[in-house]
């Protein structure tokens, strides 16, 4: 299986850089990242599956099952996951297990790395999140990849959301007559408070740019008309 493995990585290196697009491939050359070796760390078996089911949907949709199987096998590397692919690769070879579609293999995978440990990673990083410097929109999408299989949900998460936007766009939105009612109305009015209080801030920028180029006008134009 190990010389199956090697020759399906050079198919999809092809079909990686343009090539092997009859079998492999379905029109597209679009360039997608390979996922990083999996070492059987949970808090990283999540980000692999997601890497692994890109690729395979731009670069491998026409390989059989199997191949799909032995290629995300072979980045499975190191650590604990060592193991667990040896004992994989021989249950394959011997026919003990069979899978009736990638996702259900990348369903054990992530059941055998993932578990209630990658939860509480998730929920971890989640409660340690805060907004400091970053905008609205970058602090929604990294709150929302937190959240993402943390298994917080409803008032629990939008307290979270809350705990950790900046103090005065959550001032401002507590105020309101009416509050959001669902995390995605947190999001959308957050965001909006926070893209109109930076703007009022350019915009002030601007104003005092403005006022003290003027303020330093009239004596340029005194000290040329004076003798």
């Amino acid at each position: 299986m190990q010389a199956q493995i090697q020759a399906l990585l050079a198919a999809a290196e092809e079909a990686g850089t343009g090539g092997a697009t009859t079998r492999f491939n379905s029109g597209s050359h679009m360039e997608v990242a390979k996922p990083a070796i999996f070492n059987g760390e949970a808090g990283k078996v999540g980000g692999f599956i997601m890497a692994c089911r890109l690729f395979l949907r731009m670069k491998l949709r026409g390989a059989t099952v199997e191949e799909q199987v032995q290629w995300v096998l072979s980045y499975v590397q190191g650590g604990s996951a060592d193991v667990w692919k040896e004992n994989m690769m021989e249950e394959l070879e011997l026919g003990e297990v069979e899978y009736e579609s990638v996702e259900e293999f990348l369903t054990s995978l992530k059941k055998e790395f993932g578990g209630g440990e990658e939860e509480s990673v998730k929920a971890a990083e989640l409660r340690k999140l805060e907004q400091g410097g970053k905008t609205m929109e970058e602090f929604v999408q990294e709150f929302k990849r937190a959240a993402r299989g943390s298994r917080y949900e409803g008032r629990p998460l939008i307290e979270e959301f809350k705990r950790g936007m900046n103090r005065g766009i959550r001032r401002k939105l507590m105020e309101a007559e009416n509050l959001p009612a669902s995390i995605e109305q947190w999001y959308k009015r957050a965001t909006a408070l926070d893209r109109n209080w930076r703007e009022s801030r350019r915009e002030e920028e601007r104003l005092r740019e403005r006022k003290e180029m003027g303020g330093t006008a009239p004596k340029q134009e005194q000290q040329q008309i004076l003798p």
